[in-house]
């Protein structure tokens, strides 16, 4: 018998810590920045890339002629070339799953996951189950570079 009120204040200590755990746990992810909402250029599921203002990401003569892109995986950027010359960028991760875009071709910006279809011209979803158009990535031509803004 003198076992049971150990017993019950092993259980009252373990409640007390479990809810103390709880409220520590909690009280740091509210402080974290992971519960800060992100820009659309911030990597992960940001849709872009996570990489600083003035990044090099490609020499312009390595993205297609007009209709085609160049795909850079690693900056989860895709690259296209406007008829006047000028480069646009967006993100390279799609809308629906967050699967990593595979080809740009006759002006299509295509996902091998579930088949999404994306405009090379404005981002803008031409095919589904995607729900929303790849983000824009800000980018610059600097000479024969093309740089993140």
């Amino acid at each position: 018998m003198s076992d049971q009120p150990t017993s019950r204040r092993s259980v009252l200590v373990g409640i007390a810590v479990t809810a103390a755990a709880g409220i520590a746990g909690y009280s740091v992810a509210r402080a974290s920045d992971l519960t800060k909402p992100r820009s659309a250029t911030s990597g992960a599921n940001g849709y872009g890339p996570s990489a600083g203002a003035g990044t090099f990401l490609a020499d312009v003569q390595q993205i297609p002629p007009v209709g085609g892109g160049l795909i850079l995986s690693q900056a989860l950027v895709v690259l296209v070339r406007e008829a006047d010359g000028s480069v646009k960028g967006f993100s390279a991760t799609c809308t629906h799953q967050g699967c990593t875009v595979a080809s740009v071709q006759g002006g299509i910006i295509s996902c091998p996951c579930h088949g999404s279809q994306f405009s090379a011209k404005n981002g803008a979803v031409v095919q589904g189950p995607a729900p929303r158009p790849l983000p824009s990535v800000p980018v610059v031509v600097r000479g024969a570079g093309v740089y993140t803004e």
